[in-house]
């Protein structure tokens, strides 16, 4: 029996920020630990990155990270990871918390913009584009 697989990627796509976001423009993630929060290392993976990964390498990346997997067991752990549904970037941190929008070119490739950058302006203004917004934090 073949597993179906979930995706999380969009394609021509931008992730405007949170209606109760609380930056007015995007902050940089910082640790509160030892330990890299999800949200930094979405930022530095996508930051050094710009559209390298779809959501869907971006997500898995920071999942093995996180478990601290070997390279050797990313095949079978994507294909489990990826069994369930996994919440988008729409529930990013980036885009809930820290005043991110995220890019998704055709390919489905990701890049982010703080909202108080032209770039996020223009994809605003792009009727070509999808747009959605990312999920509030608060259920009001």
């Amino acid at each position: 029996m073949k597993t179906t697989l979930h995706t999380t990627n969009y394609i021509s796509t931008f992730i405007e920020v949170s209606e109760d976001c609380p930056s007015q423009f995007g902050e940089v993630p910082v640790s509160k630990g030892d330990k890299k929060t999800v949200a930094e290392m979405q930022f530095e993976i996508i930051s050094k990155h710009p559209y390298q990964f779809t959501s869907d390498d971006l997500l898995f990346d920071v999942y093995a990270r996180k478990m601290e997997l070997l390279e050797s067991e990313y095949e079978e752990a994507r294909n489990v990871f990826f069994s369930k549904g996994q919440p988008c970037l729409r529930a990013s941190p980036l885009t809930k918390r820290f005043g991110f929008g995220v890019h998704l070119n055709k390919e489905g490739k990701i890049a982010i913009f703080g909202r108080e950058t032209n770039e996020y302006q223009h994809f605003l203004n792009d009727a070509n584009l999808k747009k959605v917004k990312a999920m509030k934090s608060s259920k009001k």
